[in-house]
């Protein structure tokens, strides 16, 4: 059974008429060293992110299984894309971000696990001038698209997406999407914030705040990516959505890997894992690798 408190968002948000105006994040790039420190340490693989972000790379694994270069628009900390890379380390990844400080803590934190199959690009996800056309077998991006300033700059992100993928290519995009009550954007925010540090919660609000529709998702994807490339959310209230191609045969020894990911998690994490499982299923995200 779904948790209280995703049924409390749930029932809120079947409620409420429309939704409150975007309101985009003021600072495009976060660079400040104690900000990105703190940031990065709360968002670590066993905090309360631990759930979403086992989730992502389970579903990420099998969209992208058998290609070769993977690309990963605003890796951040790149702490989703070294669990990404850990399950799948005959795949090589470019993480892209615009922050240099960011950057120089996902490089810190890659080689700290000893990972050789990620690499790192300083760049703007709207303008990949340094990434050739049609190179990369797969884009993915985890909870970055909400970033950017303007539904135009989304457009421009999706366009760079079809340019530099080749043909036949993997897409997993993932992101938040605009809740339509500003208490139902409180709530979640702050929720665990007994669990992190507050700069962490306020973060998850902006993010918040500044998630586009999905409907905006829709029209920007609608005529930049390639048909076959599904738009998927969150059973009735779309606070997530993905937008991938079909999933590929996942190799087993992944499959376990997962599975024992899974029963390692807190109790607690383990519930919300369930609960991603359960609302995006009944939102049409199939092939559990669960």
């Amino acid at each position: 059974m779904p948790s209280l408190s995703l049924l409390y968002i749930f029932a809120r948000e079947l409620a409420a008429s429309r939704s409150f105006p975007r309101e985009p994040e003021p600072d495009l790039v976060m660079d400040d060293p104690t900000q990105v420190a703190a940031y990065a340490e709360a968002g670590r693989i066993d905090g309360v992110m631990a759930a979403a972000y086992l989730f992502q790379s389970a579903h990420i694994s099998q969209t992208i299984a058998g290609k070769l270069q993977v690309l990963d628009l605003g890796c951040g900390p790149a702490t989703q894309l070294a669990q990404i890379a850990e399950l799948n380390p005959t795949l090589q990844f470019t993480g892209v971000d615009l922050s240099p400080t960011m950057l120089a803590d996902a490089k810190n934190h890659v080689g700290q696990l000893g990972l050789r199959n990620v690499g790192f690009l300083q760049a703007d996800i709207t303008r990949l001038d340094s990434i050739a056309t049609a190179s990369m077998d797969a884009v993915i991006s985890t909870m970055a698209l909400h970033h950017l300033p303007t539904q135009a700059h989304l457009q421009q992100c999706f366009e760079e997406i079809r340019r530099v993928l080749k043909p036949g290519g993997a897409v997993y995009l993932t992101d938040f999407c605009r809740l339509k009550s500003l208490k139902s954007v409180l709530f979640f925010a702050y929720m665990n914030a007994r669990h992190q540090p507050h700069l962490f919660s306020l973060d998850y609000e902006r993010s918040l705040r500044a998630a586009f529709l999905r409907e905006d998702f829709e029209a920007a994807g609608a005529s930049t990516l390639a048909s076959g490339i599904k738009l998927l959310s969150t059973f009735k209230v779309p606070l997530l959505t993905v937008i991938k191609t079909p999933d590929l045969p996942l190799d087993t020894a992944v499959q376990r890997q997962v599975k024992a990911m899974r029963q390692g998690l807190r109790p607690r994490y383990r519930r919300d894992l369930n609960d991603m499982r359960i609302f995006f299923g009944l939102g049409g995200l199939r092939n559990d690798p669960f």
